[in-house]
């Protein structure tokens, strides 16, 4: 059977993706401030030849993670474009709100990077679940569920239409007769849609790849009916290999249903790893991180991540039960309020054990050839396209992974020896979008 080649895009957060990891880590704990920390992580990742690495967004913050974990949510677009003075030929993949951004804003920021970095941004589509991002800008509440989505699709859209808005041969440069553009190959958006309204074209041509890439992450069915109309990465998945074989086959068919081709759309789960010589030596470092993990962190955590304000509630009480009345705003909510019911009388405190692993995500503890041969399996049945690796800890995880797990793959000719192109489409095997 001809495989495509595996992709893998590396998940950085300060000092790795367990909430534990800062605690183990043999730095300064002021390291996580400064570009090199984020420098050295890119660097290693493009040394491993992965397609891409990616950072998340927070725009409001609950004060307790501030005890707990280290705070540090710069603006995704300003960080990656200063990586992208210090990297060749690695992808960069940054968070942006749909919720609280505005359409002509964002594009322009996310194709400022793709020019700055030669064609290798991405933009990662969130709605914001965390309702305490309204009152940081001006809002009383929080847009719900279908009006959070309703407004994504149409921003995209948005979006879309401004990376277009230049032929790609728009540039004359002609200095003898004073043209530096042809005028007539900028189409304005002139967009007047049921949230949206903007008129002009984007300030600068279009960028080296036609358009940032577009990344998704939605498990819920209106994240997945946007991922299948946007976007050519996902990186959200089912934990079973059974059950991200259909994600995967339910995705690629709506996104055929719509007029795409699936094959431009990868899925690439997140899968946080923790890797050892040996498999004991994994699963030791991996209780290291257990066993300092915080059980006053986790049960509010569970609540913030799911959309709950943490300080409404008693954690030696169990979770009431009206909650559940309610739609539910993300499929994090939908773990809790699943955890909740199997264990209605048990306090908060412990159901909030039952959600485990930050984001939901599955967490891989072995060593490199039987993390190589988890790989395969979940390709071979058609689960994957890859995987977005999060280090349980950083930078040591995704150093293991690029020195002893990348080159098993690359002994299986399943993973690439060497970059073929320049972009973070070419990298991924997109193709490049022509402006209609």
């Amino acid at each position: 059977m001809s495989l495509r080649p595996l992709h893998f895009n590396a998940f950085i957060w300060p000092n790795g993706y367990h909430e534990s990891a800062w605690r183990l880590a043999d730095d300064d704990v002021r390291n996580v401030l400064g570009l090199p920390y984020y420098a050295d992580i890119a660097r290693t990742a493009e040394r491993g030849l992965l397609d891409s690495i990616f950072l998340a967004d927070n725009i409001a913050i609950a004060d307790y993670r501030a005890t707990h974990l280290p705070q540090v949510q710069f603006d995704p677009i300003a960080v990656l474009s200063a990586l992208a003075a210090s990297t060749e030929h690695i992808g960069l993949i940054g968070t942006g709100s749909t919720t609280y951004n505005e359409p002509y804003e964002l594009a322009r920021r996310f194709a400022t990077l793709d020019h700055l970095s030669g064609g290798r941004a991405g933009w990662n589509i969130v709605t914001t679940v965390t309702p305490l991002a309204a009152a940081n800008f001006g809002e009383r509440s929080h847009p719900d569920h279908a009006d959070r989505y309703a407004r994504a699709d149409e921003f995209v859209e948005v979006a879309t239409r401004l990376w277009d808005s230049w032929a790609d041969d728009a540039i004359v440069g002609d200095r003898d007769g004073g043209v530096w553009a042809d005028r007539g190959k900028l189409r304005a958006p002139r967009f007047h849609g049921r949230f949206y309204d903007v008129e002009g074209v984007q300030p600068f041509p279009r960028s080296p790849q036609g358009r940032p890439v577009l990344v998704l992450a939605g498990q819920s069915g209106a994240g997945v009916r946007l991922a299948a109309r946007h976007a050519e990465m996902a990186f959200s998945g089912p934990p079973s290999l059974e059950a991200a074989v259909a994600f995967r086959a339910d995705l690629h068919a709506q996104a055929a249903a719509l007029g795409r081709d699936p094959d431009q759309v990868l899925v690439l789960p997140a899968l946080m790893v923790t890797l050892g010589g040996t498999e004991a030596e994994a699963r030791s470092r991996a209780q290291r991180l257990e066993d300092l993990a915080s059980s006053e962190f986790r049960w509010q955590n569970s609540l913030y991540t799911a959309g709950l304000d943490p300080d409404g509630f008693d954690p030696d009480a169990p979770l009431p039960a009206s909650l559940w009345e309610v739609p539910s705003p993300s499929t994090r909510t939908d773990q809790l309020f699943a955890a909740a019911r199997a264990r209605p009388d048990a306090p908060l405190r412990e159901v909030a054990q039952e959600v485990r692993g930050g984001a939901g995500h599955t967490h891989f503890v072995g060593t490199p050839e039987q993390l190589a041969d988890y790989v395969a399996t979940w390709q071979d049945a058609g689960a994957v396209d890859g995987f977005t690796i999060m280090g349980s800890t950083l930078p040591h995880e995704l150093t293991a992974f690029v020195d002893h797990v990348i080159p098993i793959l690359q002994r299986r000719n399943r993973f690439r020896t060497e970059y073929a192109g320049s972009t973070l489409r070419g990298h991924l095997g997109l193709s490049r979008p022509s402006a209609p």
